[in-house]
């Protein structure tokens, strides 16, 4: 079976009333006759592995205060899920848990910096990433990511002279890229590896998104590169992006450099809120018991990134697009339209689609839509034929260019 036609039981035959049913912001947030892409939530099922472990500890009444003395067992089980999948021999007795991924990132940035120092940033960039420097007083410095005709590239020589031109010693990397579904390369990483050593940079490593990379790219963890990069860098991960938990509420800090650590461990022990266990099963459970389920997924997901690289190259070939190496997310230059409009309000308007985009992520943004592609095959083509009825309103192969079989759900797309 090709990827264009693969159908996936409980990936592909999900049912939109339920959807509209959760209380979660993706689908209760907009209006009844919008489709959303914009929030990086996916749509699928929780995996089966994770949904019998938090039954089990229900059923069997394990609401109690956990028994860890020495931190959770999530510190163990991410030291073994590093070595598994990336050769990196990460120390359990180096992590620590968090609620959130933001969370872990502000902890951080609080510990090792004060307001008005300078924080070295990719740009487009998360927009909670870019809002937490903002409200914390740091200063942002941004390094634009190149466009070029091979994809999204790190500027080096840009990050090289914006971080001996503010003077700052952090650098936040996110790794895979949201949003523009960079997965970079080792050679640009040692490269940064090399500019963080020049300038002695912290580098806080963002790699929620390391297993959403598409093959043949592959995640390699920046603290892996070499000792002096484990020494200087703390990495950020979860299983809430992989496995879709994002209610859970659990993410963990890998702290390389020690005087980062000691400062960490001599907080209040309770400052910064402590994990629920049942996030530990929940993440335990994904990581233990879920590999089956994400192969699925990613086979899902390869399909939909180049189900919307098609469609934009046929039914929109004015916009810019580069096929993600990495994530659920497609990052999309509609400047080449000319809008007198936001594009993001734009395809709201005209297609009842809601995306995300424009100048929360930063510097350079405006124009730029993000589209998450983590849905089943009908939603997905509904969400592409609304995006084409705002973006190409005249183009009428619209009807016959969708995949055969699918009949769009038209309700959807009335123009307001």
């Amino acid at each position: 079976m090709s990827t264009e036609t693969l159908r996936l039981p409980g990936f592909d035959d999900l049912d939109r009333d339920r959807l509209r049913a959760r209380s979660s912001v993706k689908w209760h947030r907009p209006a009844p006759d919008v489709l959303p892409a914009w929030v990086a939530d996916m749509d699928f099922p929780v995996p089966p592995a994770v949904t019998d472990a938090l039954r089990a500890a229900v059923e069997r009444r394990d609401l109690g205060y956990p028994d860890w003395p020495d931190g959770s067992p999530l510190r163990t089980s991410f030291a073994r899920r590093m070595a598994d999948r990336y050769g990196w021999t990460a120390h359990a007795d180096r992590v620590r848990e968090q609620t959130d991924l933001i969370q872990c990132l502000q902890l951080v940035l609080h510990l090792a910096t004060g307001p008005g120092d300078a924080v070295a940033i990719q740009t487009p960039n998360y927009p909670p990433f870019l809002a937490t420097l903002t409200t914390m007083g740091r200063v942002a410095v941004p390094v634009p990511m190149e466009d070029t005709d091979e994809g999204w590239r790190m500027d080096f020589a840009a990050l090289d002279a914006a971080v001996k031109r503010s003077g700052c010693r952090v650098l936040v990397l996110v790794n895979p890229h949201n949003p523009t579904g960079r997965a970079l390369t080792r050679a640009e990483l040692e490269e940064t590896a090399a500019i963080a050593r020049r300038h002695d940079l912290l580098v806080v490593s963002d790699e929620i998104h390391a297993e959403l990379v598409h093959a043949p790219h592959r995640h390699i963890p920046f603290a892996s590169l070499s000792p002096d990069a484990a020494r200087r860098t703390v990495t950020l991960t979860s299983a809430t992006k992989s496995f879709n938990l994002a209610a859970i509420r659990c993410a963990v800090t890998h702290y390389g450099p020690d005087r980062l650590l000691a400062l960490r461990d001599a907080q209040p022990p309770d400052l910064y809120g402590t994990v629920s266990p049942l996030g530990v099963v929940a993440t335990e459970a994904a990581w233990r018991d879920g590999d089956a389920w994400q192969r699925d997924l990613l086979t899902v997901l390869d399909r939909n990134r180049r189900r919307v690289q098609q469609v934009l190259r046929t039914r929109l070939p004015h916009l810019r697009h580069h096929l993600p190496e990495a994530t659920y997310l497609a990052w999309i230059d509609a400047r080449p339209l000319e809008l007198e409009q936001p594009p993001v309000e734009r395809v709201l308007e005209a297609g009842g689609v809601l995306l995300d985009g424009g100048s929360p992520f930063g510097p350079g943004a405006d124009g730029f839509l993000r589209l998450n592609f983590a849905t089943s095959h009908g939603v997905l083509e509904d969400i592409l034929t609304g995006l084409t009825r705002a973006l190409a309103p005249d183009n009428a192969q619209e009807e016959n260019d969708l995949t055969p079989g699918h009949t769009p759900d038209r309700s959807f797309f009335r123009c307001r």
